[in-house]
């Protein structure tokens, strides 16, 4: 049988459809809410609030420009978490009216899962086992990835995440949000090597990624004590420094977790591996060390549908389905 899966992604605050049909993504439909940049971050209420308004549009313009009639879906696939409570709630009460509605069954998916699959949507495609870094707003792990649905987490923050840290950096910059990305365009022009920051001493292969942002803020306050436009004077510098020390904490322990394991198939997702730093070291490194480097499309590493349908194509061919008192999950380990 080729399914044709109906996938829905509402974990924070992208509203997101998509329709995978044999394996294969037609679409991906993407609602931002520009509401949350007034706030300088997500606010859940208002984020829930605009899954609401957005939801029927965004299933409607991904079922409408596939192809696929609803008669013809097979399954739905839907966030189930890890993820902001109310977004999620949107997300998995829609899939479940939808799912009695059309008589089809529910297939939930781990956001994190997802975002390791996103590689398997175009190609090249990493082979089994290989590693992955995921790194977003509100995770960094290093998982390793025995097959499609068996994964483990091998290393990862024990208390902030690194896109965390750099949009708390860009808020204490007075950077609107979302700061990662432009941190990431003031550093193009800056000296990566002009200011030095600490690492933290996490055992094995885990992050902590807390010492950096209260070193950040205090670096800051005391030259802006010496200056008071030390900020706007250095920063593309600041920027730079400060990336190439992020990337630098992430780099390290994923040589580690290649050389522990001997696994030379390495690969990364999430949010920040849209991070241009990111995607220079990994290439360089790979290069180095004698990697296959694979890193998703830049539509497929923010939170998007196309991931949810490409784990939930892999969740029904092994007739893994939900069921209907389903509830979603803050948190939810890989």
């Amino acid at each position: 049988m080729r399914p044709n899966i109906l996938a829905i992604e509402s974990s924070c605050d992208e509203t997101s459809a998509s329709i995978i049909s044999n394996g294969k993504v037609l679409n991906n439909i993407i609602a931002s809410q520009a509401v949350h940049r007034k706030y300088g971050g997500v606010v859940p209420e208002l984020a829930s609030r605009a899954h609401q308004e957005n939801i029927v549009a965004v299933v409607d313009e991904a079922i409408n420009s596939s192809g696929v009639s609803r008669a013809d879906l097979n399954a739905i696939g839907f966030t189930r978490g890890p993820g902001l409570i109310g977004s999620l709630l949107v997300g998995v009460s829609f899939a479940k009216g939808l799912s009695i509605a059309l008589g089809i069954p529910l297939i939930d998916v781990n956001h994190m899962q997802a975002h390791v699959l996103a590689h398997f949507i175009e190609d090249p495609k990493p082979e089994f086992p290989f590693l992955c870094l995921t790194v977003s707003g509100g995770h960094t792990q290093i998982v390793l990835v025995n097959d499609y649905l068996e994964m483990e987490v091998i290393g990862q923050t024990q208390d902030d995440a690194v896109g965390e840290a750099f949009d708390k950096a860009a808020k204490i910059m007075d950077l609107p949000y979302p700061g990662g990305p432009l941190i990431d365009q003031y550093a193009q022009k800056g000296n990566p090597k002009k200011y030095r920051f600490p690492d933290s001493n996490m055992p094995g292969l885990d992050f902590s990624f807390s010492g950096v942002k209260t070193a950040f803020l205090y670096f800051l306050r005391d030259e802006i004590k010496k200056n008071p436009q030390f900020i706007s004077e250095n920063i593309n510098d600041i920027c730079a420094s400060l990336q190439h020390h992020l990337v630098y904490m992430l780099m390290s322990r994923l040589t580690r977790a290649s050389e522990q394991t001997g696994i030379k198939q390495i690969a990364i997702a999430g949010g920040v591996s849209a991070n241009s730093e990111l995607r220079k070291q990994v290439a360089a490194i790979g290069k180095r060390e004698g990697w296959d480097v694979f890193v998703p499309a830049f539509q497929y590493c923010t939170d998007n549908a196309a991931m949810i349908a490409m784990a939930a194509h892999y969740k029904y061919l092994a007739g893994q389905f939900s069921a209907l008192d389903v509830t979603p999950l803050a948190r939810m380990p890989i």
